[in-house]
């Protein structure tokens, strides 16, 4: 089987080498962390004649290294590859939230892994790289606790561009299984629709829930699942935290706080399964507290928690231009604003604000551009 480059990473991580900073990997499980810097970053730097033994790797999640998830442990092994000064060592530490115990997580004191990793920064010598897709090391954490010395790269499943360039063939077809199964790397390797249901399910059920049970001791986990059911079926919409409480209660006689719906909420996207774009008030050049619009990660963990019940074009087709502008580097926002409606006026939505340092742009999704009934298109409004 051929390669996926995931070129646009690679030149981040090349663009970085020596920089003085822990180069910090982070995104959804299972979306090519581990192959990006073991495979490919590796493969670049044997290339510009790195030598073999001066690539130091650990993989915490391999039994045979269970020795080394002690943080104290890990820093003495690197420190005792990397003796010779007038050598340059390239460390990649991968899954590092092996190094976190239980207990530490629940101590308000910085953890001792931070305190190892900060120590290689006094290390000429050494260029580090770890990755972290577990809750337990989250992009919040490492910029907390690395003030500023952490360069944090995020890693997202396959765009479509990314995935058509690999798949190649009709693009309509290449879309049409895209926007089913998504983008996580190893569902190309499985030919049967049986196998790549079975992969996605089991991936929700069995490593990005219990992550985030294991962090954060979830009380309601059956919540939280609802609470993941309902983002996944309602991507694209507004959500409330304050709504969702009452709904589940009426609906499902779940009696739970809306504060424990908003922390359920954050959850959820710091385990990076779901991100939010908030509202922007185009003219008045502000944001609105809430509500925030819920996207998913990847469509096909959304279609697969969903059993593949609910297959919304527009919808899927809105979530597929959220992401591949968010991997592009762009912020996304939800942009409103406010028009002359035959007299009265109403808010009107512009699907995406999108901006990359001065540049702004305004995108409206449209899945059949022939039939606009029941919809008022913002974008003929003048913005400025």
């Amino acid at each position: 089987m051929s390669v996926i480059k995931r070129e646009s990473y690679l030149q981040k991580l090349i663009s970085k080498k020596e920089n003085g900073m822990i180069k910090i990997i982070t995104g959804i499980r299972r979306c090519g962390k581990s192959y990006l810097l073991f495979n490919l970053y590796r493969d670049y730097l044997l290339s510009i004649g790195v030598k073999e033994e001066n690539i130091i790797m650990l993989a915490l999640d391999d039994v045979e290294n269970k020795e080394y998830r002690d943080a104290l442990a890990m820093s003495k092994y690197i420190r005792s590859k990397t003796v010779n000064k007038t050598q340059m060592y390239y460390v990649f530490i991968d899954e590092i939230q092996y190094a976190v115990k239980k207990e530490e997580l629940k101590s308000e004191e910085p953890l001792p892994l931070y305190g190892a990793l900060n120590g290689f920064l006094h290390l000429g010598n050494v260029d580090v790289y770890v990755t972290g897709s577990n809750s337990k090391l989250l992009s919040k954490d490492v910029m907390t606790e690395f003030r500023g010395r952490g360069d944090e790269i995020r890693v997202h499943p396959l765009t479509f561009k990314e995935y058509y360039d690999y798949v190649g063939g009709d693009k309509a077809d290449a879309y049409d299984e895209y926007s089913i199964y998504g983008g996580l790397p190893y569902t190309l390797s499985l030919q049967s629709v049986e196998e790549k249901a079975k992969y996605l399910i089991d991936l929700f059920n069995e490593v990005y829930f219990k992550d985030i049970s294991e962090r954060y001791n979830i009380e309601l986990p059956e919540v939280m699942q609802l609470l993941a059911d309902d983002l996944c079926s309602s991507i694209g919409s507004l959500v409330n935290s304050n709504k969702i409480a009452n709904t589940l209660q009426t609906v499902k006689n779940v009696k739970v706080s809306s504060q424990t719906i908003a922390n359920y909420l954050e959850y959820l996207q710091e385990a990076f399964l779901f991100s939010s774009a908030r509202r922007y008030d185009v003219k008045g050049k502000k944001y609105f507290s809430y509500p925030s619009k819920f996207y998913c990660e990847d469509l096909g963990l959304r279609n697969a928690r969903l059993n593949y019940r609910q297959y919304e074009e527009t919808h899927i087709m809105e979530n597929i231009i959220y992401n591949e502008l968010i991997a592009r580097g762009y912020s996304v926002d939800v942009g409103v604003i406010e028009v002359n409606d035959n007299g009265s006026r109403k808010q009107c939505e512009i699907d995406f604000v999108v901006n990359r340092g001065m540049d702004r742009y305004y995108i409206q999704s449209a899945y059949n551009m022939s039939d606009n009934s029941g919809r008022t298109i913002c974008n003929r409004q003048r913005f400025s």
